[in-house]
């Protein structure tokens, strides 16, 4: 007999000698399930909170798309003059500052929305969000002020990160709490959308100014605009959050309206995900879930964050090319993610990770060494291998992390094994790319730093459990329509059935 719960699993030797006492625990906690338990989702109030979510996620990668674009400029900015390289490498570790505090900021608005709610707790990071990113804009340069500069740069970086700490976990638990099970590939994959859709605005604005204005007017104030842009942004994020209700399964944690059986009343209601709990009890999801986002998160900041930096500083490409060409191929990422997120409902989350994976285990080196031969369509060509192979990562990840953990530590668990991640993999990788091609003098180290990144992956992947198509762990089934709830009743009781004697 299985354990009986997910948390104290039971001697095998018990449940031998006990059989009866046993199956009667487990028809307590388990009892069968009535049609008032399943939860028939509200389409209209999916796709308010999927574009909720979406927007605010795209605001995050907005934030620290347009530092990334930027990081020469700021570097000259905000640091004493001398040589290029360490203004680059200053400009690169206030980047990675920023992650430092991820962490801290899951560890406090992670377990937070577990107990007072993930709407509350998203709307508080929209704010501070919008705040660090509009103040960054205004901070006068190293020129006028001195260390001063720098100073508040890392400052207002430090809030960004510790919002940020609360926001990736919070809209994907968000997303995966409202979507049906049939379609939380599709919905979750709107989340991602947003990071690219982020991405997108931010180096489109950067190419548009970079155009318009000249190196000086750039350098003298032409920065300042994207951040200052952040401002109308986080208003119209955190006033599409405040008309949301909280999702179905955190009104039943908080006593909602949303009814289940009794052994998910036991799961829902009893934990408020304190941090020692999540680290002792969940530990074996929370490394699965470190290396996954470790994979994904190297790949990711070195393609979209890292690559524009590379491609003018290492390759001596024009910085606009080779941003309009990364453009064109997150353009292109964002028509093919929702049907990835398709993709992943029909043949599970496991393929397309692993696919993804295997694609820059295989193709970060040739794809890297057609970019070094500094042709628009070889350089398109290496981008577009790896593009397609992050996309299948970037289209099924948001619905296969909150699967990993159960309701009632969802928000706190992720938060804190993403911002983990993210904090010590992702945000130092245009950091450690640089040092590494400084210390061995080849500007093929992206590619095998991606390799690395993901042959652990490739390992991670094989290890999670397909979760496509399943409801989440300690919630009740989430369909779309009465039919499809009714259906799963009547499945339910002929499974149930006793078999005919004879």
């Amino acid at each position: 007999m299985a354990a009986l719960d997910n948390e104290d699993p039971v001697d095998p030797g018990a449940v031998r000698r006990h059989r009866v006492l046993f199956r009667a625990i487990e028809r307590r906690r388990n009892p069968k399930l009535r049609r008032s338990d399943i939860t028939v989702t509200d389409q209209a109030a999916v796709k308010r909170a999927t574009k909720a979510a979406a927007l605010g996620n795209a605001m995050e990668w907005y934030d620290f798309g347009i530092y990334s674009y930027l990081a020469a400029t700021l570097g000259k900015v905000f640091f004493p003059s001398g040589n290029d390289t360490v203004q680059l490498l200053s400009s690169f570790a206030t980047f990675a500052v920023a992650f430092l505090v991820r962490p801290l900021g899951g560890m406090v608005f992670g377990p937070l929305g577990d107990k007072i709610g993930r709407k509350r707790v998203l709307s508080m990071t929209m704010i501070m969000m919008a705040v660090g990113t509009f103040a960054i804009g205004l901070i006068p340069s190293h020129a006028a002020i001195g260390l001063w500069a720098p100073a508040l740069l890392i400052l207002f970086r430090l809030i960004q990160g510790f919002s940020t700490g609360g926001e990736y976990g919070g809209a994907s638990t968000f997303i995966a709490e409202y979507a049906p099970d049939k379609r939380r590939g599709f919905f979750g994959s709107f989340l991602e959308f947003g990071t690219l859709a982020g991405y997108v605005g931010a180096s489109g604005l950067v190419v548009v100014l970079s155009t318009v204005f000249s190196e000086d007017q750039m350098l003298h104030w032409g920065w300042r605009i994207p951040f200052l842009v952040a401002a109308p942004l986080g208003f119209i994020g955190l006033y599409l959050r405040l008309k949301l209700d909280e999702t179905p399964a955190f009104q039943k944690l908080e006593g909602g309206n949303v009814r289940t059986t009794e052994a998910a009343d036991a799961v829902e209601t009893s934990a408020t995900a304190d941090l020692g709990r999540i680290f002792t009890r969940y530990w074996r999801p929370l490394v699965l879930c470190l290396a996954l986002v470790a994979a994904y998160n190297i790949t990711d900041y070195m393609l979209l964050s890292y690559m524009p930096t590379y491609l003018s500083d290492e390759l001596g490409y024009p910085a606009n090319h080779g941003l309009l060409i990364l453009l064109l191929v997150m353009v292109l990422q964002m028509c093919v993610i929702n049907q990835v997120g398709r993709l992943s409902d029909r043949f599970g989350r496991k393929p397309l990770l692993m696919a993804g994976m295997l694609g820059f285990v295989f193709l970060s080196v040739p794809a890297f060494l057609l970019i070094r031969q500094g042709s628009v369509v070889l350089i398109a060509l290496g981008l577009l291998m790896m593009g397609l192979s992050l996309v299948a990562m970037l289209g099924t990840m948001s619905a296969a992390l909150p699967a990993i953990f159960p309701t009632q530590v969802r928000y706190g668990s992720l938060s804190v094994a993403y911002n983990l991640a993210t904090s010590v993999f992702g945000g130092t990788t245009p950091l450690v790319i640089t040092y590494l091609i400084s210390v061995f003098h080849t500007n093929l180290m992206p590619a095998y730093y991606a390799t690395a990144a993901a042959v652990v992956g490739v390992i991670a992947v094989l290890c999670m459990k397909e979760t496509a198509n399943k409801p989440l762990a300690g919630s009740p089934p989430s369909v779309e329509t009465e039919q499809e709830a009714a259906e799963i009743v009547q499945a339910q009781a002929q499974a149930q059935a006793p078999a005919p004697r004879f």
